[in-house]
């Protein structure tokens, strides 16, 4: 008997679906864009902390020693650096080695290539490469490079870059937060235009259905049994809802691909849809069904006085 109730719950809900026509697509298109906003979100949110993760990873300090600090110095300060847990790897690199770089980096600019001819002396120093166990440990080594080396060796440090990379890092960390509260501010919009539509959509089924209901009531069905078929009516826009959401992130994802990989710098959007479909599903139907049916539930409960 319950099993047949349910049954004919489900087909009445299907055939309001149907039945309503208009209203039934109009709110199905905004719930879809709601979804469609809500994984494009998920989308940049991997793509933005993809980049962020990438650029720690590459961000190093490099200790710049004065030039008058000779090999023997420049590895002794390399010595005690690799000392500290935190460090993983610290290449030394010669003022020589320092000096050969800049001119080909600069080779093309005739001035400043005779300038240091005119030199009699190296004006660069040697480097310090440091490279960290663990990115966030950047700045425990930087500042001990500069606060708590041997006095006599922090005297041969010129300085060191990792703060200047880390403002850089801590600016794009500001736009990416940024970012993320516009899109939760925009999503949020959509979420309320969806609610409302939905709601009004069940709201003008109920009235529709007004002598339907009517019947219903006189012949003594139960109110699980009248209002059940706006509820899964409701579920039903945010089902097509998230499946046309679905369909659409396919060509969406293979077309932009390459450029968000080329562009990031990480996994491109093609291959970040298809590792991780299952969760972008379960994420869109979840919230699809789940705005659907608070939404009819709520338009029952305030219109369907039985």
């Amino acid at each position: 008997m319950i099993l047949t109730t349910i049954k004919r719950i489900i087909r009445s809900g299907f055939l309001g679906f149907w039945r309503n026509g208009f209203v039934t697509f109009a709110a199905i298109l905004v719930m879809t864009i709601t979804l469609f906003i809500l994984g494009g979100f998920m989308f940049l949110d991997a793509m933005l902390d993809g980049t962020v993760s990438q650029i720690k990873e590459k961000v190093d300090v490099n200790v710049y020693l004065v030039p008058e600090a000779n090999e023997s110095d420049a590895l002794a300060i390399k010595s005690e650096i690799e000392r500290l847990p935190q460090v993983k790897e610290v290449t030394y690199r010669s003022k020589e080695d320092a000096l050969d770089d800049f001119k080909k980096k600069h080779k093309d600019d005739k001035l400043i290539i005779s300038s240091l001819d005119e030199l009699e002396a190296n004006p660069l120093g040697a480097t310090l490469n440091v490279i960290a166990a663990n990115p966030d440990d950047y700045a425990t080594i930087a500042k001990y490079v500069d606060e708590k080396l041997s006095s006599d060796k922090r005297e041969l440090v010129s300085k060191t870059n990792y703060f200047d990379n880390q403002d850089a890092i801590g600016r794009l960390s500001e736009i990416i937060n940024t970012i993320n509260w516009m899109s939760i501010v925009v999503l949020a919009l959509f979420t309320v235009i969806s609610v409302l539509i939905v709601f009004n959509t069940i709201r003008l089924a109920i009235y529709n259905s007004r002598e339907e209901i009517s019947v219903m009531k006189l012949v003594g069905a139960s109110n699980a049994y009248i209002r059940g078929p706006f509820v899964i009516e409701g579920v039903m826009y945010g089902v097509v809802a998230a499946l046309f959401a679905l369909v659409m992130f396919y060509p969406l994802a293979l077309w932009l691909g390459p450029a968000t990989k080329t562009f990031f710098g990480t996994t491109d959007m093609f291959e970040y849809y298809v590792d991780n479909f299952a969760q972008l599903f379960v994420i869109l139907f979840a919230t699809g069904v789940g705005l659907g049916a608070i939404s009819s539930f709520m338009a029952v409960k305030r219109y369907l006085k039985i």
